[in-house]
Protein backbone atom coordinates (compact mmCIF):
# COMPACT_ATOMS: atom_id res chain seq x y z
CA UNK A 1 0.00 0.00 0.00
CA UNK A 2 2.75 2.49 0.85
CA UNK A 3 4.12 2.14 -2.72
CA UNK A 4 0.82 3.45 -4.10
CA UNK A 5 0.93 6.38 -1.70
CA UNK A 6 4.55 7.19 -2.55
CA UNK A 7 3.86 6.84 -6.29
CA UNK A 8 0.98 9.31 -6.03
CA UNK A 9 3.17 11.77 -4.13
CA UNK A 10 5.89 11.45 -6.78
CA UNK A 11 3.40 12.19 -9.56
CA UNK A 12 2.12 15.27 -7.69
CA UNK A 13 5.70 16.52 -7.35
CA UNK A 14 6.22 16.01 -11.11
CA UNK A 15 3.04 17.96 -11.85
CA UNK A 16 4.17 20.79 -9.58
CA UNK A 17 7.58 20.93 -11.24
CA UNK A 18 5.98 21.12 -14.70
CA UNK A 19 3.60 24.01 -13.93
CA UNK A 20 3.75 26.86 -16.46
CA UNK A 21 5.04 29.49 -14.02
CA UNK A 22 5.27 32.15 -16.73
CA UNK A 23 1.54 31.78 -17.41
CA UNK A 24 0.76 31.75 -13.69
CA UNK A 25 2.67 35.02 -13.29
CA UNK A 26 0.75 36.42 -16.26
CA UNK A 27 -2.50 35.39 -14.55
CA UNK A 28 -1.49 37.07 -11.27
CA UNK A 29 -0.80 40.33 -13.15
CA UNK A 30 -4.07 40.03 -15.04
CA UNK A 31 -6.04 39.39 -11.86
CA UNK A 32 -4.33 42.29 -10.10
CA UNK A 33 -5.25 44.61 -12.97
CA UNK A 34 -8.90 43.45 -12.96
CA UNK A 35 -9.16 43.77 -9.17
CA UNK A 36 -7.69 47.28 -9.06
CA UNK A 37 -10.04 48.31 -11.90
CA UNK A 38 -13.03 47.11 -9.84
CA UNK A 39 -13.91 44.29 -12.23
CA UNK A 40 -15.54 41.03 -11.16
CA UNK A 41 -13.91 37.64 -11.15
CA UNK A 42 -16.47 34.96 -12.04
CA UNK A 43 -15.49 31.30 -11.64
CA UNK A 44 -17.23 27.95 -12.29
CA UNK A 45 -16.70 24.23 -12.89
CA UNK A 46 -18.28 20.79 -12.40
CA UNK A 47 -17.75 18.21 -9.65
CA UNK A 48 -14.37 18.67 -7.98
CA UNK A 49 -13.84 21.74 -10.13
CA UNK A 50 -17.05 23.24 -8.70
CA UNK A 51 -15.59 22.78 -5.24
CA UNK A 52 -12.35 24.43 -6.34
CA UNK A 53 -14.30 27.35 -7.86
CA UNK A 54 -16.20 27.93 -4.60
CA UNK A 55 -13.05 27.59 -2.51
CA UNK A 56 -11.13 30.04 -4.72
CA UNK A 57 -13.93 32.61 -4.54
CA UNK A 58 -13.81 32.40 -0.74
CA UNK A 59 -10.02 32.86 -0.83
CA UNK A 60 -10.39 35.88 -3.11
CA UNK A 61 -13.35 37.58 -1.46
CA UNK A 62 -12.21 37.06 2.14
CA UNK A 63 -8.69 35.65 2.25
CA UNK A 64 -7.01 38.30 0.13
CA UNK A 65 -8.79 41.09 2.04
CA UNK A 66 -7.81 39.74 5.46
CA UNK A 67 -4.29 39.26 4.11
CA UNK A 68 -4.02 43.01 3.56
CA UNK A 69 -5.47 43.38 0.09
CA UNK A 70 -8.61 45.12 -1.17
CA UNK A 71 -12.11 43.70 -1.25
CA UNK A 72 -12.59 41.65 -4.41
CA UNK A 73 -15.79 41.19 -6.39
CA UNK A 74 -15.60 37.42 -6.79
CA UNK A 75 -18.48 35.09 -7.61
CA UNK A 76 -18.81 31.33 -8.11
CA UNK A 77 -21.64 30.37 -10.45
CA UNK A 78 -21.74 26.99 -8.69
CA UNK A 79 -23.07 28.45 -5.49
CA UNK A 80 -26.69 29.01 -6.55
CA UNK A 81 -27.83 25.43 -7.07
CA UNK A 82 -31.50 26.33 -7.76
CA UNK A 83 -30.53 28.69 -10.60
CA UNK A 84 -28.06 26.23 -12.08
CA UNK A 85 -30.50 23.35 -12.01
CA UNK A 86 -33.38 25.47 -13.32
CA UNK A 87 -31.39 26.40 -16.43
CA UNK A 88 -30.18 22.81 -16.80
CA UNK A 89 -33.70 21.42 -16.50
CA UNK A 90 -35.57 24.03 -18.55
CA UNK A 91 -32.98 24.60 -21.30
CA UNK A 92 -30.05 22.17 -21.21
CA UNK A 93 -27.16 21.20 -18.99
CA UNK A 94 -24.95 23.14 -21.38
CA UNK A 95 -26.77 26.31 -20.20
CA UNK A 96 -25.96 25.74 -16.50
CA UNK A 97 -23.21 28.40 -16.44
CA UNK A 98 -23.79 30.47 -19.56
CA UNK A 99 -27.24 31.70 -18.60
CA UNK A 100 -26.40 32.70 -15.00
CA UNK A 101 -23.22 34.30 -16.35
CA UNK A 102 -25.39 36.47 -18.59
CA UNK A 103 -27.04 37.88 -15.43
CA UNK A 104 -23.77 39.08 -13.90
CA UNK A 105 -21.14 39.59 -16.60
CA UNK A 106 -19.96 43.09 -17.38
CA UNK A 107 -17.46 44.11 -20.03
CA UNK A 108 -13.90 43.68 -18.83
CA UNK A 109 -14.68 41.12 -16.12
CA UNK A 110 -12.45 38.08 -15.72
CA UNK A 111 -14.19 34.73 -16.28
CA UNK A 112 -12.45 31.52 -15.21
CA UNK A 113 -13.67 28.09 -16.26
CA UNK A 114 -12.24 25.09 -14.42
CA UNK A 115 -12.43 21.69 -16.10
CA UNK A 116 -10.07 18.77 -15.46
CA UNK A 117 -10.74 17.37 -18.94
CA UNK A 118 -11.09 20.72 -20.66
CA UNK A 119 -14.13 19.42 -22.50
CA UNK A 120 -17.10 20.10 -20.20
CA UNK A 121 -19.81 21.44 -22.54
CA UNK A 122 -21.34 23.79 -19.94
CA UNK A 123 -17.94 25.32 -19.13
CA UNK A 124 -17.10 25.69 -22.82
CA UNK A 125 -20.40 27.36 -23.61
CA UNK A 126 -19.95 29.91 -20.82
CA UNK A 127 -16.38 30.70 -21.94
CA UNK A 128 -17.59 31.12 -25.53
CA UNK A 129 -20.27 33.54 -24.30
CA UNK A 130 -17.77 35.50 -22.19
CA UNK A 131 -15.49 35.84 -25.21
CA UNK A 132 -18.32 37.46 -27.18
CA UNK A 133 -18.99 39.95 -24.32
CA UNK A 134 -15.49 41.46 -24.13
CA UNK A 135 -14.57 39.62 -20.96
CA UNK A 136 -11.13 38.19 -20.28
CA UNK A 137 -11.31 34.39 -20.18
CA UNK A 138 -9.08 31.96 -18.33
CA UNK A 139 -9.11 28.18 -18.51
CA UNK A 140 -7.75 26.02 -15.71
CA UNK A 141 -7.54 22.50 -17.10
CA UNK A 142 -5.52 19.28 -17.41
CA UNK A 143 -5.48 16.14 -19.55
CA UNK A 144 -3.84 17.98 -22.45
CA UNK A 145 -6.07 21.04 -22.15
CA UNK A 146 -9.04 19.92 -24.23
CA UNK A 147 -11.17 22.51 -26.03
CA UNK A 148 -11.01 24.86 -23.04
CA UNK A 149 -7.30 25.48 -23.60
CA UNK A 150 -8.13 26.61 -27.15
CA UNK A 151 -11.15 28.77 -26.22
CA UNK A 152 -9.80 30.63 -23.21
CA UNK A 153 -7.60 33.65 -23.80
CA UNK A 154 -5.19 32.40 -21.12
CA UNK A 155 -4.91 28.71 -20.28
CA UNK A 156 -3.15 26.97 -17.42
CA UNK A 157 -2.83 23.26 -18.23
CA UNK A 158 -1.75 20.76 -15.58
CA UNK A 159 0.36 18.05 -17.22
CA UNK A 160 -1.48 14.96 -16.05
CA UNK A 161 -4.14 12.57 -17.32
CA UNK A 162 -5.35 11.75 -13.79
CA UNK A 163 -8.46 13.58 -12.60
CA UNK A 164 -7.23 13.32 -9.01
CA UNK A 165 -3.84 14.84 -9.80
CA UNK A 166 -5.35 17.59 -11.95
CA UNK A 167 -7.90 18.51 -9.28
CA UNK A 168 -5.20 18.51 -6.57
CA UNK A 169 -3.02 20.82 -8.64
CA UNK A 170 -5.92 23.14 -9.45
CA UNK A 171 -6.49 23.73 -5.74
CA UNK A 172 -2.77 24.26 -5.17
CA UNK A 173 -2.70 26.74 -8.07
CA UNK A 174 -5.58 28.74 -6.59
CA UNK A 175 -3.75 28.92 -3.26
CA UNK A 176 -0.61 30.05 -5.08
CA UNK A 177 -2.63 32.77 -6.84
CA UNK A 178 -4.13 33.92 -3.52
CA UNK A 179 -0.71 34.23 -1.87
CA UNK A 180 0.74 36.07 -4.89
CA UNK A 181 -2.23 38.45 -4.98
CA UNK A 182 -1.89 39.26 -1.28
CA UNK A 183 1.74 40.24 -1.92
CA UNK A 184 0.88 42.25 -5.05
CA UNK A 185 -2.16 44.05 -3.63
CA UNK A 186 -1.00 44.82 -0.09
CA UNK A 187 1.88 47.05 -1.22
Amino acid sequence: MSDALKDYTSRIKECLDSLPFDRLEELVELMRDKITAGKQIIIFGNGGSASTASHFVCDLAKGVFTGGGPRIKALSLNDCIPLMTAWSNDESYESAFKEPLANYLAEGDLVMGISASGNSPNVLRAIEYANTRNATTVGLTGKGGGKLAELAQLSIVVKSDSYEEVEDLHLIITHMLKIALIKKLSK
